[in-house]
């Protein structure tokens, strides 16, 4: 079946194309899914495994006298939800962002469902907005679920209390939630990269592992670009760069420089991932 489905030289009678597929039709339906409910079990999870391995291994030890976020893990439930977010952000995190992204379209095309959604008719731009929308909301959700669980977990472990800092110092808990916030937020936007290199790998392969899989070892490469100290300043445009600018975030001066190039870098190869998603999805003959 052609992509001349889409094209309607006639329209019925009380047809209005932004009520077509409706987000929360498409978020239900996504909701549904096992994929979707094994993620967030698995983001759930963490914080109780990480606790159960404080628990058996004891206090985290300062290394000398360098001390990390991690040797502060035990401190509060704020110190623990920071924790969390460290050890998940560089790969964890990426997962449900290309999985929730990448398996969209691509999806449906495995399934044989795509031309159908197409001939209801779905108009093709409507399409891509409520499952690029709905992915992203789902990302975010992810991304919110983990620290609220660790916080949870935390506090009903180590206490509720102010945020002890590595390098030293205190953020009280109004301020250490309000700044915990803030590294969610950047860290939504850091992984606009990999839902962006997912969405369009969505929109090229009726495959969605293929799709899910190569935004996740493209993530991969830009980490190990990123560790070729050799490239000098090149790896200033690389996302990987400034995955964890965050922890500038989480200090008595928060410093934002980092975060706002981090963001800006971010958000720039996103938009044109997106765009190519939408202009190559625009001319695809869809067949499946």
């Amino acid at each position: 079946m052609s992509s001349t489905l889409t094209d309607h030289p006639e329209v019925a009678s009380g047809y209005r194309a932004g009520r077509t597929l409706p987000l929360r039709v498409e978020l239900v339906r996504q909701l549904k899914r096992r994929r979707t409910l094994v993620m967030f079990g698995i983001l759930a999870a963490l914080p109780f495994v990480l606790a159960v391995a404080f628990a058996i291994g004891g206090e985290p030890d300062g290394r000398g006298d360098r001390i990390t976020l991690m040797d502060t893990a035990t401190a509060s439930g704020a110190n623990f939800a920071a924790v969390n977010l460290f050890v998940s952000a560089g790969f964890l995190l990426v997962i449900p962002v290309a999985l929730f992204c990448g398996d969209t379209v691509a999806s449906e095309a495995s399934w044989s469902s795509l031309r159908y959604l197409l001939a209801a008719p779905v108009p093709r731009m409507r399409l891509l907005w409520s499952k690029l929308l709905v992915g992203l909301g789902l990302s975010l959700a992810a991304m919110v679920l983990l620290p609220l669980v660790a916080l949870a977990v935390g506090t009903a472990a180590y206490g509720w209390g102010p945020l002890r800092i590595p390098t030293g110092g205190v953020l009280d808990a109004g301020t250490a939630a309000q700044r915990l916030l803030v590294v969610v937020a950047y860290l939504f936007v850091s992984q606009l990269v990999t839902a962006g290199l997912a969405f369009w790998l969505s929109t090229r392969t009726d495959a969605p592992l293929g799709a899910v899989g190569g935004a996740v070892g493209l993530t991969i490469v830009g980490n190990v670009l990123d560790a070729v100290t050799a490239l000098g300043h090149w790896r200033d445009f690389l996302p990987a760069h400034w995955q964890f600018a965050w922890v500038d975030a989480v200090q008595p001066t928060p410093e934002w420089s980092g975060m706002v190039q981090g963001a800006a870098i971010s958000v720039t190869y996103a938009l044109v991932l997106f765009a190519l998603a939408f202009r190559g999805f625009a001319r695809k003959d869809v067949v499946s």
